[in-house]
């Protein structure tokens, strides 16, 4: 077995180590930061409630309006009835969120060469 020495290991465990530890520190932050926010601002959390319930709907809306057909090709690659319903809700609610950004953002420009 070859001793795993030299300058070339010497010089990748460190820098492992330091990578898992920024990946820990990011992971702790990107959790730790909005739960801090929540408490301090309660109305806040209680919007975020409202989109997040609002995205809840519209995915009930598309797996609802979404089908579950599924081709021989498809089939053969393992996809079910299910899976394909989910994927077809994924992607009307991709969709009707893709088009009401896009209505937004002319409505933003609108309104703002209106208001000056």
């Amino acid at each position: 077995m070859e001793e795993k020495t030299g300058l070339l290991y010497s010089l990748i465990s460190p820098g492992l180590i330091l990578c898992y530890v920024a990946i820990a520190v990011a992971i702790l932050t990107s959790i730790g930061m909005p739960m801090i926010n929540a408490i301090k601002n309660p109305q806040g959390l209680v919007k975020a409630l409202v989109g997040i319930v609002g995205i809840v709907v519209l995915f009930g809306v598309s797996y609802v309006l979404s089908g579950s057909e599924v081709s021989v090709k498809a089939a053969s690659l393992g996809i079910t009835p299910d899976s394909s319903r989910m994927i077809g809700a994924g992607l009307i609610l991709f969709y009707i969120i893709l088009i009401a950004s896009g209505v937004l953002a002319i409505y933003s420009l609108i309104k703002d060469i209106i208001t000056g």
